[in-house]
């Protein structure tokens, strides 16, 4: 029987779980939850995730069979292992993209606030759409990597450095989604979605992926060589025994270093930045 009047009244309300424990297993719960959400909706609507995760092969072919013959690789190496390691990292820049579309929308739509008013672990709405951007950021190098090795791309030095090459381009992924969320949170809706595909797009060719830094005007040479992508596609190169530009920079010989230290330096500017965002929303 459904309690009514005073009845209802004195029914015992849900209270937070106690001890950290407890709220650790409660975020994590609900994060899962969430996650499982976005899954589900891809399972239903597999055409945009298709679409997203085809994209970068598109662009492999492109730049590897109708522009590979006219570029000139450093060392000799052949173009399309040079290639690669930056689709890889260009790859991870733009699931920033379907970040923001992802999260404005639901925030436009009201989907967040809902969340918000549930009893919910208030980290779990961020979290779940973090870990399924990292699965299909997981998914999207995959098949990358497949669409490499038919191309003729491999590694060299080993799988050790292989799978330290994947962890930096996923650290970079990491620390990019919480740059999504953040603007994603702040946009007046997906439709300012053009904005960051203007952000996007020049970050990601004003970079070391297919031209030398060292051949380009001073200035924008400096931009290029100090941009947080060109770290992780020269690291990358250099654990997977890719051909790559080389140089005497400090940049150029610390690429490593820098490819692990760019993304913990955008998290912590853009973590805060989204949580701060989230918990002011409708305030």
């Amino acid at each position: 029987m459904t309690p009514t009047g005073r009845e209802a009244a004195d029914l015992p309300v849900p209270g937070l779980p106690r001890g950290s424990a407890a709220r650790l297993r409660w975020a994590v719960t609900d994060s899962w939850t969430l996650t499982r959400r976005t899954l589900s909706h891809w399972s239903r609507q597999p055409g945009p995730l298709i679409l997203g995760l085809l994209f970068p092969v598109m662009l492999v072919l492109m730049f590897g069979y109708l522009f590979g013959g006219q570029m000139e690789v450093p060392g000799g190496g052949g173009y399309r292992e040079f290639l690669m390691p930056g689709m890889f990292a260009m790859t991870m820049v733009f699931g920033v993209e379907s970040t923001f579309a992802a999260v404005s929308t639901d925030a436009s739509r009201g989907v967040t606030d809902r969340f918000r008013s549930m009893p919910i672990a208030p980290s779990a709405v961020v979290a779940g759409r973090c870990a399924a951007d990292l699965l299909n950021s997981v998914a999207a190098l995959a098949v990358m990597v497949v669409c490499g090795r038919l191309v003729g791309w491999s590694w060299h030095d080993g799988v050790a450095r292989a799978l330290a090459a994947f962890a930096l381009l996923l650290a970079l992924r990491f620390a990019l989604l919480w740059v999504g969320i953040a603007l994603g949170l702040a946009a007046k809706g997906p439709e300012s979605l053009v904005a960051i595909q203007v952000l996007v797009w020049p970050i990601g060719f004003l970079s070391n992926t297919f031209a030398s830094p060292e051949s380009m005007p001073g200035w924008l040479g400096a931009i290029a060589e100090w941009n947080p992508l060109s770290a992780t596609v020269a690291a990358t190169r250099e654990l997977f025994g890719n051909p790559g530009w080389g140089g005497d920079s400090f940049a150029a010989r610390h690429a490593i270093e820098l490819a692990v230290a760019w993304p913990v330096l955008i998290t912590a500017v853009f973590f805060p930045l989204a949580v701060r965002r989230f918990a002011r929303l409708n305030r």
